[in-house]
Protein backbone atom coordinates (compact mmCIF):
# COMPACT_ATOMS: atom_id res chain seq x y z
CA UNK A 1 0.00 0.00 0.00
CA UNK A 2 1.48 3.33 -0.68
CA UNK A 3 0.73 6.00 1.88
CA UNK A 4 1.77 9.42 0.80
CA UNK A 5 -1.80 11.50 1.04
CA UNK A 6 -2.76 14.72 0.30
CA UNK A 7 -5.39 17.20 1.82
CA UNK A 8 -7.40 19.41 -0.37
CA UNK A 9 -10.37 21.13 2.04
CA UNK A 10 -13.39 22.81 0.33
CA UNK A 11 -12.09 26.28 0.04
CA UNK A 12 -9.33 25.97 -2.09
CA UNK A 13 -10.76 23.81 -5.11
CA UNK A 14 -13.38 23.82 -8.04
CA UNK A 15 -16.17 21.73 -7.96
CA UNK A 16 -15.80 18.19 -9.26
CA UNK A 17 -17.31 15.77 -11.52
CA UNK A 18 -18.13 11.41 -10.93
CA UNK A 19 -15.54 11.46 -14.43
CA UNK A 20 -13.16 13.72 -13.50
CA UNK A 21 -12.29 12.10 -9.88
CA UNK A 22 -12.39 8.38 -11.75
CA UNK A 23 -10.31 10.08 -14.00
CA UNK A 24 -8.14 11.25 -10.99
CA UNK A 25 -8.45 8.24 -9.64
CA UNK A 26 -6.86 6.47 -12.80
CA UNK A 27 -3.67 9.17 -12.57
CA UNK A 28 -2.91 7.65 -8.93
CA UNK A 29 -3.48 4.45 -9.29
CA UNK A 30 -0.86 4.75 -12.15
CA UNK A 31 1.95 6.51 -9.78
CA UNK A 32 1.38 9.81 -11.53
CA UNK A 33 -0.33 12.10 -8.79
CA UNK A 34 -0.54 11.37 -4.96
CA UNK A 35 -3.48 9.70 -3.04
CA UNK A 36 -5.67 12.37 -1.64
CA UNK A 37 -8.38 13.06 1.23
CA UNK A 38 -10.37 15.95 -0.65
CA UNK A 39 -13.48 17.73 1.35
CA UNK A 40 -16.18 19.77 -0.19
CA UNK A 41 -19.70 20.91 0.82
CA UNK A 42 -22.44 20.55 -1.91
CA UNK A 43 -24.54 22.25 -2.92
CA UNK A 44 -28.38 21.23 -2.56
CA UNK A 45 -28.64 17.76 -4.40
CA UNK A 46 -30.33 14.28 -4.35
CA UNK A 47 -28.23 11.35 -5.59
CA UNK A 48 -30.29 8.74 -6.86
CA UNK A 49 -29.33 5.14 -7.24
CA UNK A 50 -29.09 3.19 -10.45
CA UNK A 51 -32.53 1.09 -9.03
CA UNK A 52 -34.32 4.56 -8.17
CA UNK A 53 -33.55 5.82 -11.61
CA UNK A 54 -35.57 2.20 -13.14
CA UNK A 55 -38.30 2.97 -10.32
CA UNK A 56 -41.62 4.12 -12.31
CA UNK A 57 -41.96 7.08 -9.20
CA UNK A 58 -38.54 8.26 -10.68
CA UNK A 59 -39.82 11.10 -13.08
CA UNK A 60 -41.86 12.28 -10.00
CA UNK A 61 -39.78 11.72 -7.77
CA UNK A 62 -36.98 14.06 -9.35
CA UNK A 63 -39.71 16.62 -10.41
CA UNK A 64 -40.45 17.02 -6.48
CA UNK A 65 -36.60 17.34 -5.89
CA UNK A 66 -36.26 20.49 -8.23
CA UNK A 67 -39.43 21.81 -7.40
CA UNK A 68 -37.64 22.06 -3.38
CA UNK A 69 -34.48 23.75 -4.94
CA UNK A 70 -32.12 20.54 -5.08
CA UNK A 71 -30.99 19.37 -8.14
CA UNK A 72 -31.01 15.52 -8.77
CA UNK A 73 -28.07 13.30 -9.86
CA UNK A 74 -27.74 9.36 -10.59
CA UNK A 75 -24.94 7.75 -8.85
CA UNK A 76 -22.86 5.53 -10.68
CA UNK A 77 -22.02 4.07 -6.92
CA UNK A 78 -24.12 3.83 -3.51
CA UNK A 79 -27.47 2.65 -2.49
CA UNK A 80 -31.17 4.41 -2.85
CA UNK A 81 -31.81 8.40 -2.81
CA UNK A 82 -29.70 10.37 -0.22
CA UNK A 83 -29.72 14.51 0.13
CA UNK A 84 -27.02 16.96 1.05
CA UNK A 85 -26.71 20.84 0.75
CA UNK A 86 -23.73 23.26 2.55
CA UNK A 87 -24.40 22.36 5.59
CA UNK A 88 -23.58 19.17 4.48
CA UNK A 89 -19.71 17.91 4.38
CA UNK A 90 -18.52 15.08 1.46
CA UNK A 91 -15.23 13.04 2.03
CA UNK A 92 -13.57 11.52 -0.91
CA UNK A 93 -10.29 9.72 -0.08
CA UNK A 94 -8.71 8.67 -3.00
CA UNK A 95 -6.02 6.15 -2.23
CA UNK A 96 -3.55 3.75 -3.69
CA UNK A 97 -3.22 0.41 -3.26
CA UNK A 98 -1.90 -2.49 -5.44
CA UNK A 99 -4.44 -4.89 -4.12
CA UNK A 100 -7.31 -2.46 -3.73
CA UNK A 101 -9.88 -5.26 -5.16
CA UNK A 102 -10.23 -7.07 -2.63
CA UNK A 103 -10.85 -5.82 1.18
CA UNK A 104 -14.33 -3.72 0.26
CA UNK A 105 -15.98 -5.15 3.39
CA UNK A 106 -13.23 -4.49 5.31
CA UNK A 107 -13.18 -0.67 4.36
CA UNK A 108 -16.85 -0.86 4.79
CA UNK A 109 -15.97 -1.54 8.49
CA UNK A 110 -12.75 -0.02 9.28
CA UNK A 111 -14.17 3.52 7.35
CA UNK A 112 -17.43 3.47 9.48
CA UNK A 113 -15.59 2.41 12.81
CA UNK A 114 -13.68 5.64 11.54
CA UNK A 115 -16.30 8.06 11.03
CA UNK A 116 -18.08 6.66 14.78
CA UNK A 117 -15.21 7.75 16.25
CA UNK A 118 -14.23 11.31 14.60
CA UNK A 119 -18.22 12.37 15.76
CA UNK A 120 -17.83 10.65 19.20
CA UNK A 121 -14.78 12.79 19.80
CA UNK A 122 -17.15 15.51 19.19
CA UNK A 123 -19.37 14.44 22.14
CA UNK A 124 -21.56 12.80 19.53
CA UNK A 125 -22.77 9.15 20.91
CA UNK A 126 -21.88 7.28 17.70
CA UNK A 127 -22.08 4.05 16.64
CA UNK A 128 -22.13 1.99 13.32
CA UNK A 129 -25.31 -0.06 11.91
CA UNK A 130 -28.34 0.52 9.85
CA UNK A 131 -31.17 2.34 11.40
CA UNK A 132 -34.74 0.93 10.22
CA UNK A 133 -36.56 3.26 7.97
CA UNK A 134 -33.37 5.08 7.18
CA UNK A 135 -32.66 6.69 3.99
CA UNK A 136 -30.11 5.12 1.86
CA UNK A 137 -30.30 2.00 4.19
CA UNK A 138 -27.01 -0.07 4.91
CA UNK A 139 -25.19 -2.34 6.92
CA UNK A 140 -22.32 0.50 7.65
CA UNK A 141 -24.48 3.65 8.29
CA UNK A 142 -23.06 5.67 11.29
CA UNK A 143 -25.83 7.18 13.53
CA UNK A 144 -26.22 9.15 16.50
CA UNK A 145 -28.62 10.23 19.15
CA UNK A 146 -30.23 13.18 19.32
CA UNK A 147 -31.08 15.33 22.15
CA UNK A 148 -34.27 12.57 23.09
CA UNK A 149 -32.20 10.05 22.81
CA UNK A 150 -33.49 8.86 19.08
CA UNK A 151 -31.17 6.94 16.91
CA UNK A 152 -30.75 9.32 13.86
CA UNK A 153 -28.33 8.84 10.56
CA UNK A 154 -25.63 10.62 10.31
CA UNK A 155 -23.17 9.59 7.70
CA UNK A 156 -23.84 7.30 4.60
CA UNK A 157 -20.67 5.71 2.97
CA UNK A 158 -19.77 3.99 -0.68
CA UNK A 159 -16.80 3.43 -2.57
CA UNK A 160 -15.58 2.55 -6.17
CA UNK A 161 -12.54 0.55 -7.11
CA UNK A 162 -10.33 0.07 -9.99
CA UNK A 163 -7.17 -1.51 -10.30
CA UNK A 164 -4.51 -0.16 -7.91
CA UNK A 165 -6.87 2.27 -6.20
CA UNK A 166 -9.99 3.28 -4.61
CA UNK A 167 -12.58 5.78 -3.59
CA UNK A 168 -14.23 6.07 -0.16
CA UNK A 169 -16.72 8.36 -0.20
CA UNK A 170 -18.59 9.41 2.98
CA UNK A 171 -21.78 12.34 3.60
CA UNK A 172 -21.26 13.57 6.56
CA UNK A 173 -24.97 15.46 7.47
CA UNK A 174 -23.97 18.61 10.53
CA UNK A 175 -26.60 21.12 10.47
CA UNK A 176 -30.30 22.18 8.94
CA UNK A 177 -31.34 18.34 8.40
CA UNK A 178 -35.01 20.17 7.69
CA UNK A 179 -34.97 20.25 4.10
CA UNK A 180 -33.41 17.24 3.87
CA UNK A 181 -36.29 15.41 5.66
CA UNK A 182 -38.89 17.35 3.50
CA UNK A 183 -37.16 16.58 0.21
CA UNK A 184 -36.22 12.67 1.09
CA UNK A 185 -40.38 12.21 2.23
CA UNK A 186 -41.38 13.30 -0.91
CA UNK A 187 -39.14 11.15 -3.10
CA UNK A 188 -39.76 8.37 -1.22
CA UNK A 189 -43.21 8.57 -1.40
CA UNK A 190 -43.11 9.04 -5.31
CA UNK A 191 -41.09 5.81 -4.96
CA UNK A 192 -43.11 3.88 -2.88
CA UNK A 193 -40.22 3.02 -0.71
CA UNK A 194 -40.27 2.67 3.04
CA UNK A 195 -38.89 5.32 5.01
CA UNK A 196 -39.28 6.87 8.50
CA UNK A 197 -38.75 10.51 8.12
CA UNK A 198 -37.23 10.30 12.16
CA UNK A 199 -33.90 9.11 11.39
CA UNK A 200 -32.54 11.71 9.00
CA UNK A 201 -31.12 14.13 11.73
CA UNK A 202 -27.27 16.14 11.71
CA UNK A 203 -24.64 16.20 14.35
CA UNK A 204 -26.11 19.30 15.38
CA UNK A 205 -29.19 17.51 16.93
CA UNK A 206 -26.74 15.84 19.48
CA UNK A 207 -24.07 18.68 19.75
CA UNK A 208 -25.49 22.16 18.82
CA UNK A 209 -22.70 24.14 18.41
CA UNK A 210 -21.17 22.14 16.09
CA UNK A 211 -20.14 23.63 12.48
CA UNK A 212 -19.02 21.78 9.26
CA UNK A 213 -15.16 22.91 10.39
CA UNK A 214 -15.37 21.09 13.33
CA UNK A 215 -16.46 17.88 11.93
CA UNK A 216 -13.23 18.12 8.93
CA UNK A 217 -10.73 19.02 12.15
CA UNK A 218 -11.92 15.46 13.54
CA UNK A 219 -11.98 13.37 10.27
CA UNK A 220 -8.70 14.88 9.11
CA UNK A 221 -7.29 13.95 12.69
CA UNK A 222 -8.51 10.36 12.44
CA UNK A 223 -7.30 9.67 9.11
CA UNK A 224 -4.20 10.96 9.63
CA UNK A 225 -4.05 8.35 12.26
CA UNK A 226 -5.24 6.08 10.14
CA UNK A 227 -2.54 6.78 7.40
CA UNK A 228 0.29 6.26 10.15
CA UNK A 229 -0.82 2.78 11.13
CA UNK A 230 -0.92 1.74 7.36
CA UNK A 231 2.41 3.12 6.04
CA UNK A 232 5.11 0.45 5.12
CA UNK A 233 7.47 -0.20 7.96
Amino acid sequence: MRTTMLIERADDQTPTSFGSTIDRLRRIAAGEESSVLRFSRPEPVVGFGRRDELNPGFAAAREACIRRGFSASVRKVGGRAAAYHRDCLIVDHLFADDDATSGNMRRYREFGKLYAGALRDLGIEADVGEIPGEYCPGEFSVHGLDATGRKIKLVGTAQRVIAGAWWFSAGIVVARPEPLKAVLTEAYQHLNLPLDPGTIGSANQAVPELQCEDVEDAVQEHYERWLVNNSAG
